[in-house]
């Protein structure tokens, strides 16, 4: 009988230890690291649908996103890794991030507020990019998983970190729905007079993650006109019509059906990296800014957002050098990004929608990213 006992109570502790096997055979242990004194781990959503997003509090970042094709099959659709060290040590910076302080370039690291200038760390010569040199995407956030579908992130960014004034206090909300959408609700406040600008850098490729490129994505977009940019990508203040351009994506159209056209704007970002201007009714909240369909799988993305653009951006600068997930190489234009966001260097353009939060104020954002099939 103690023989048998011992036996039982081996089995069910080794049973107990088992480490729980995700949809997208990411290993959270894996992810499970103190860093300056803080814990990084991986925390799974999942909604009745069965859709499963891993998310880690390592940058606030999407690791992975398993949604189904037309016959049910799931695939991964965002670009990544599998261990948070490959994270840590690559050279892309951005997969799946929250982006912050300021996402996207502010032209030559500055800007003035309230008579004040301010000089921030020059991280993409000549321009400030995406919070500087270790912005939101490099930090570990506070995190608390409400249920199974959703994940709080809080995060408090001193006083002139990165160069920014003000104590900003910052909350993230990824919340899985049973709609089948990733709800992304952005909040903050500050001490000081600030700028701000949330997002999130998913990449996404709706074949699957590293199957191929994204050039026969249709794509739409809830935009009449787009910011134009110079040759360091930083807007020039003018807000052009994509009427008879490559950049009319108000009809859906595949993304690489015009993407090699010989033109100045095309050739600055090496494809499609640029603000669009979102068309919005007055007083109008959220509303749907984008959608890609992958005829091949069926898989269709809608994108909602009270922001007034979006950055489409459709992995120019991977070059097959990252290995990613499943050991899969990232190569040129093997995703997209659709950034819902203010515009590029709002702070140096008074024409453009406001970007600064002052004391007393509360900075709110919405993404969500919708997912179905045709």
């Amino acid at each position: 009988m103690r023989i048998f006992t011992l036996i039982l109570l081996v089995t069910l502790t080794l049973g107990s230890c088992k480490e729980r096997i995700l949809k997208s055979a990411i290993l959270p242990s894996d992810f499970h690291q103190t860093i300056g004194g803080k814990q990084a781990k991986l925390f799974t959503l999942t909604n009745k649908n069965g859709i499963e997003m891993s998310v880690t509090n390592y940058g606030g970042r999407i690791v992975s996103l398993m949604v189904p094709d037309r016959s049910g099959r799931l695939e991964d659709i965002v670009l990544g890794y599998d261990k948070l060290d490959d994270y840590i040590n690559s050279n892309e910076q951005y997969f799946g991030a929250a982006i912050g302080r300021y996402g996207n370039r502010i032209a030559k690291g500055s800007f003035k507020l309230d008579n004040l200038q301010y000089n921030l760390a020059i991280n993409n010569p000549p321009n400030s990019l995406h919070g500087g040199a270790k912005g939101f995407s490099s930090k570990i956030w506070d995190a608390t998983q409400n249920g199974e579908n959703e994940l709080e992130l809080t995060l408090v960014s001193p006083d002139m970190e990165e160069g920014y004034p003000g104590e900003l206090k910052v909350m993230i909300i990824y919340r899985l729905t049973d709609k089948n959408e990733v709800a992304i609700f952005y909040s903050a406040s500050t001490s000081k007079s600030t700028v701000l600008n949330l997002t999130n850098h998913s990449y996404f490729n709706l074949h699957g993650a590293g199957n191929g490129d994204i050039l026969d994505h249709i794509l739409w977009l809830n935009a009449n006109k787009y910011t134009p940019v110079d040759a360091n990508l930083i807007p020039t203040g003018n807000l052009d019509p994509v009427t008879g351009t490559p950049f009319d994506f108000t009809t859906p159209i595949a993304v690489g059906a015009r993407i090699n056209d010989n033109t100045e704007q095309l050739n600055f970002g090496k494809g499609y990296d640029h603000n669009f201007v979102l068309n919005k009714k007055e007083d109008e909240k959220v509303s749907m800014a984008a959608s890609v369909y992958d005829p091949i799988s069926g898989r269709f993305m809608e994108v909602f957002t009270n922001e007034p653009g979006i950055q489409f951006y459709c992995g120019n600068f991977l070059k097959g050098k990252e290995v990613g997930k499943k050991h899969k190489q990232y190569n040129f234009r093997s995703a997209l990004c659709l950034e819902t966001q203010h515009f590029p260097d709002s702070p140096n353009h008074s024409e453009f929608p406001s970007v600064v939060l002052k004391p007393g104020e509360i900075y709110s954002s919405a993404c969500l990213y919708r997912f179905s099939v045709k």
